[in-house]
């Protein structure tokens, strides 16, 4: 794959539609051409305390003064036109997206989305102890240091899509 967007969001609390961070890699070539990460003012906006603080380090007051998705998404919709979205586990990232879109009544555009991760199982199988990110990425050759920091995870899962994908 030379062409996407890979996408990454994390949540506030267990509702999908609380993403609180998103980064995305532009992948145009097989060459990472523009990145893109912000805080979003989550929807339900609650955080689980210390849980998710230490699964990503955001708290509410790192996004309590972010700008809603609407406004976040308006300026990533023009960077991914016409891009396949790629995540790792889409499944979840893909459900964050429909149900944020949901929670503002925004039309969904049905993205085509693929998923590393279903990749990764198909292609490594059991060669890996498991498939999560930083195990696959580390095997497609990148280190991961800052892994659940939306813009290191979508990072991750582009090196993997341009070589798995």
């Amino acid at each position: 794959m030379t062409d996407f967007a890979a996408i990454d969001f994390e949540t506030a609390n267990q509702s999908p539609s609380s993403v609180c961070a998103v980064g995305i890699i532009i992948v145009k070539d097989g060459k990472i051409t523009d990145t893109y990460y912000s805080l979003i003012r989550p929807v339900p906006n609650y955080y689980l305390g210390w849980f998710t603080e230490e699964i990503h380090g955001i708290s509410y007051a790192d996004t309590i003064e972010a700008r809603p998705f609407p406004e976040v998404w308006a300026e990533i919709t023009p960077k991914i036109a016409g891009l396949t979205l790629v995540a790792h586990n889409s499944q979840f990232d893909e459900g964050c997206l429909r149900a944020v879109h949901k929670a503002y009544e925004i039309p969904y555009p049905e993205y085509a989305f693929q998923c590393t991760c279903k990749a990764s199982r198909r292609i490594f199988g059991e060669k890996l102890p498991d498939h999560k990110l930083p195990t696959v990425a580390k095997k497609c050759g990148f280190d991961l240091l800052n892994h659940h920091n939306a813009l290191s995870d979508a990072e991750a899962c582009a090196v993997i899509a341009k070589e798995i994908l």
